[in-house]
Order: structure tokens, then C-alpha cells, then sequence
């Protein structure tokens, strides 16, 4: 039974979130009492929360795009800013698309993408064995089978050609910059979804020069990156035959590259 909001250990708990800077306090200390099962733990959870870990991690869910999300301890923490490329990846796939999600980490885009066509063939794929063993449950509810390995590596071959909608939330911060990260990603979520090497784009250039054999005519690939990088993302993109298009949302700050697969790249 979680701690009610009216506890008398609930002021206690936001006044040490705040100590340790969390600027939403409050709404962090009611996440936190709702997923306690006894004023203990309420503490022992607000501590590791005081103590930089992720508030997703302590709770071990994330809110995303209407889905409660399981996210484990060394699992990428999906953000806000990326339904906006769910968002974009719905609009652009066909009713029952086959949807594959790369460098899933917990799952959370392939599961959003299909939840909001109202279903689909749903692959995922990720390197790391705790975001497969985590993202296995977050995709199970939508039919969705997730493989271990790098990149295309792992997945059936039998979807070559196939693909409607190829999602890739590649690490994209330079390595020069991962010193600069917020602790709780630096210091608890894994290098490997972080890094994106000299010029944080060495794995979206690989995801793209593999597009086109995996990709459906028509079908889409889709990245998040950021704005100056940008223009080395579309490169990259044009040089492996997909026609990309660019779209931004203010207020997430969120940048989207999308790319579809011209007729000559098959």
C-alpha cells in the first residue's frame, strides 16, 4: 500500500529532495510516496534520490507518451524530448507497419510507436543485457520481440526489406562532452547510450549506412540529434539514399531527422 499523500513524513522528504537540488521537490516526493510501500522505504527511496541516482531509477518506471515505462538500475532513462520522434514515426507509418526500434534501451519508442497505431509487428535491438532483460517487458504487451547485439547484427533476416518505420535514438554527445552531463546520466546511465564518439554522430552514420537494406520502398528511418549536428546528419542520410527531412520542436527542443528511402538506393 503506497504512503498517502497526507503523511506527516512527506514535508521531511521534500525538504531533503530540495536540499539536494531537486527542483521539483514536491512532485518528486509525491512519485516517491506512491511507489513506497512504508514510510521506510519512502526514506530509504528519497535518499537514493538525495544521493544523484535517477528519480526513474529509484521509482523504477518513466512516464512516456501515456505509457508507465519499466526502467531497471544502468538503463537508459527515456526523455520527454523524444516523444517528439514517436510522434513524427507514427504520423509517417502505415496501419500494422513492421517497426523496429535500435539502441532501444528500455523499449520505450518501438512501444510507444505501436501503442499509438493501435498495433504492428514491433522488433527491438540493443547491446546492452540489461536493456534487453528490461525493454523484454515493456515491448511483451505489444507482441514486440527484442534481440541482443549491435546495431542490425541481431535481427531476423527475414525482416530485410520489410521495415516500415526504423526508429535509432543513437547516442549522439560528443565523448569531449559526457563530463559535461547532468551526474544522474553520467555517473547511472551506461557510456554506451551516451557516447556518440569524436563528433557524437559515429553510430547514427552507421544505423544509416545500413538503412536501405532493411528498410520497406517508402520506408522511413528516424533519428533524434541536435541542432548544429544537424547538417552532419543529413549528410549522412543523402549519402545512404534516403531523402531526409528535418523537424523541430521548440518547445521540447527537440530535433528529428527523418529519412526515406529513395528508389534508387534498392
Amino acid at each position: 500500500m503506497p504512503v498517502p499523500p497526507t503523511s506527516p513524513a512527506l514535508p521531511s522528504v521534500v525538504t531533503t529532495l530540495r536540499a539536494a537540488g531537486c527542483v521539483f521537490a514536491e512532485d518528486e516526493a509525491a512519485l516517491l510516496a506512491a511507489a513506497a510501500r512504508d514510510t521506510a522505504e519512502l526514506h530509504t527511496m528519497a535518499a537514493r534520490r538525495a544521493g544523484g541516482l535517477p528519480l526513474e531509477h529509484v521509482v523504477g518506471w518513466a512516464e512516456f507518451r501515456g505509457l508507465r515505462i519499466a526502467v531497471d538500475p544502468g538503463v537508459f532513462v527515456p526523455r520527454r524530448r523524444t516523444e517528439f520522434l514517436v510522434e513524427r514515426a507514427a504520423a509517417l507509418a502505415p496501419p500494422g507497419a513492421v517497426v523496429v526500434d535500435l539502441c532501444c534501451g528500455s523499449g520505450a519508442l518501438g512501444a510507444a510507436v505501436v501503442h499509438a497505431l493501435g498495433g504492428g509487428e514491433l522488433h527491438a535491438a540493443d547491446i546492452e543485457p540489461a536493456a534487453v532483460r528490461c525493454a523484454r517487458r515493456n515491448v511483451a504487451p505489444f507482441g514486440g520481440r527484442v534481440h541482443r547485439g549491435d546495431l542490425y547484427a541481431p535481427l531476423p533476416a527475414g525482416l530485410r526489406g520489410r521495415v516500415d518505420v526504423l526508429l535509432a535514438n543513437a547516442p549522439y554527445v560528443p565523448t569531449g562532452e559526457i563530463a559535461l552531463l547532468p551526474a544522474e546520466a553520467r555517473d547511472h546511465e551506461p557510456r554506451v547510450a551516451l557516447d556518440g564518439g569524436a563528433d557524437g554522430l559515429d553510430v547514427q552514420r552507421r544505423v544509416a549506412a545500413g538503412a536501405a537494406r532493411w528498410l520497406a520502398p517508402g520506408g522511413v528511418l528516424l533519428v533524434e540529434t541536435s541542432g548544429r549536428q544537424t547538417p552532419w546528419t543529413v549528410a549522412a542520410f543523402t549519402a545512404h539514399g534516403l531523402v531526409p527531412q528535418v523537424e523541430v520542436c521548440g518547445e521540447r527542443e527537440a530535433t528529428v531527422v527523418s529519412g526515406t528511402l529513395a528508389a534508387v538506393a534498392r
